[in-house]
């Protein structure tokens, strides 16, 4: 019996699909017991923008970048990116769901990065990214 590639694509593509979603529910579960009680504030315009920009900065970090998006801004991000570090980078989550993986093409193919070379591209990647959203936003 073969098994056709394409449904086994088919089939990890829903299964990644499956994990963002389980990730973006569990983020929106922990923000509501958060946000459950207490007072009201108000806040400006100016930092009700800062908050969404942060916001949509964060859901690209954490979902879009490691998925396979064909998103304009994404893209200019990773490139952006790329042009800094001088390096073509890889952003993943592994299997058991842990922490994003930051990994460089070496010589004997993908390596992840030194603990410090991935807090320099990520905060790297934070700035540029709300720059990105920033510009992009009305």
């Amino acid at each position: 019996m073969t098994i056709n590639p394409f449904l086994v694509k088919s089939v990890i593509r829903v299964y990644d699909r499956q994990l963002t979603n389980g990730r973006r529910i569990a983020r929106l579960k922990k923000y509501l017991q958060q946000s459950g009680g207490g007072d009201s504030v108000t806040i400006s315009q100016e930092a009700k923008r800062k908050q969404l920009v942060e916001r949509v900065s964060r859901e690209i970090i954490e979902n879009l970048l490691t998925s396979d998006s064909n998103n304009p801004v994404v893209q200019e991000i990773k490139s952006e990116l790329e042009k800094e570090f001088q390096q073509k980078l890889i952003f993943r989550y592994p299997p058991s769901g842990e922490e994003m993986q930051i990994l460089k093409l070496g010589p004997h193919g993908p390596e992840e990065l030194k603990p410090e070379e991935k807090d320099a591209v990520l905060n790297k990647l934070w700035e540029i990214t709300l720059v990105k959203v920033n510009e992009t936003m009305l």
